[in-house]
């Protein structure tokens, strides 16, 4: 046997199966790709953290020594001394 003899290769014809089963594989590729909705899931994931930011300020905000130490600072901001 020769070893730089050319190499028969066989492919077989494509039946019904193999048609469906190419078609499938391009409809998933073309599922994978498609990055509908991204963007809404995005702006939803930042929409709840800054619900959760907010109720955070909202909690420290109520507390009496937060309330105590913003209320002076207005206070002596708009104290004008003289």
């Amino acid at each position: 046997m020769d070893v730089l003899a050319p190499i028969e290769i066989r492919i077989p014809k494509e039946n019904n199966d193999m048609a469906r089963l190419r078609e499938h594989a391009e409809w998933v590729r073309s599922r994978l790709a498609d990055d509908t909705g991204a963007a809404t899931a995005e702006y939803a994931i930042a929409t709840m953290a800054a619900v959760g930011f907010a109720g955070l300020l909202v909690a420290i905000m109520r507390s009496d020594e937060v309330r105590g130490i913003l209320t002076d600072l207005i206070r002596r901001a708009l104290t004008v001394n003289g």
